[in-house]
């Protein structure tokens, strides 16, 4: 198994680790730095800056985006590692050295973050060299790597809250099953920010009723809403400009199993209005995911159309 050690800042792990949260955004703030290094589900440590050289906690990778500084604000909140807005695009300024209104920044998804108490953190192993930058993969198929994870696991065994953390994310999960990395995310349950980041990459950035590729008002919206017990699984999710968005919410819209678009008469009886909407009525998506499975689920459609959508 392969995981990857970040440096981490110092003061974005104070704050959440304070915080607790369930997923987090490890944020970069160039918008140009790729980050292809851990498939989802695999394990990424934090590693204090130095002379602080030990490694504190971790989190289970999920994804690797590029957002507006606004829209990671938007999706993740304090879950970026600051308190209010004005303090997070302050640091995004401070490590770019420039400023700007609202840069595109790297934004690296964990989910079920783990903090470990000061009197827990491990030493970086021996072969850890003081010009690294960024962080370091490493490998438990070779023995450096095999040690530290053994000591990391040894931690995450002994830790209630994570345990706890996990039992509370997760379905099906029995007493010995193992609680953490690839296999437990499969079970996991994503957070809010995360479900708004993948359902985006999912329709490639595109709404999938009108087409409109402006980031700034797409959003992700819930099928079956999370209040009502509805995941936050891409295909619970469909990215729509947020006009039809609220018109889906409200029962104004919604879609058939077979992908069309259905407009409530409500518009025109309640509003005399409505004309661009109705344009839209019975026009089959024009965008959906290219992974089938990403595409919205006949049982969530059902239910919208069943307890949601008014004709």
């Amino acid at each position: 198994m392969k995981f990857w050690v970040g440096v981490t800042d110092n003061a974005w792990f104070n704050f959440l680790s304070k915080l607790k949260p369930d997923e987090v955004n490890f944020w970069q703030p160039g918008g140009n730095v790729s980050f292809g290094t851990l498939k989802p589900g695999e394990s990424f440590l934090f590693k204090l800056h130095s002379p602080l050289n030990y490694i504190v906690g971790g989190g289970f990778f999920v994804r690797h985006s590029y957002l507006p500084l606004s829209l990671s604000w938007e999706a993740f909140e304090r879950k970026n590692g600051a308190i209010d807005f004005e303090s997070f695009r302050s640091r995004i300024i401070h490590f770019r050295g420039r400023s700007e209104p609202d840069p595109m920044i790297g934004c690296i998804i964990l989910t079920n973050p783990f903090f470990f108490p000061e009197k827990e953190w491990i030493p970086i192993p021996k072969d850890w060299a003081p010009n690294i930058v960024r962080g370091k993969t490493y490998d438990t198929e070779k023995e450096t790597g095999n040690m530290l994870w053994s000591m990391v696991q040894d931690r995450l065994v002994k830790s209630k809250e994570l345990v706890e953390l996990c039992a509370k994310n997760a379905e099906g999960v029995s007493e010995g099953v193992v609680l953490y990395g690839s296999e437990f995310l499969t079970r996991a349950r994503i957070g809010q920010g995360a479900f708004r980041v993948l359902v985006t990459e999912a329709y490639e950035r595109r709404c999938a009723i009108s087409g409109e590729r402006t980031l700034h008002v797409l959003e992700s919206a819930h099928i079956k809403p999370y209040s009502l017990s509805g995941p936050h699984s891409v295909n619970n999710g469909i990215l729509l400009r947020s006009d039809l968005h609220k018109l889906f919410d409200l029962g104004y819209l919604t879609i058939t199993g077979d992908y069309h678009v259905e407009i409530s008469k409500r518009i025109k009886e309640e509003y005399n209005n409505g004309r661009e909407y109705y344009a839209l009525h019975g026009r089959h998506l024009i965008n959906l995911p290219r992974n089938n499975s990403d595409s919205p689920a006949k049982t969530f459609i059902e239910w919208h159309n069943e307890n949601i959508y008014v004709p």
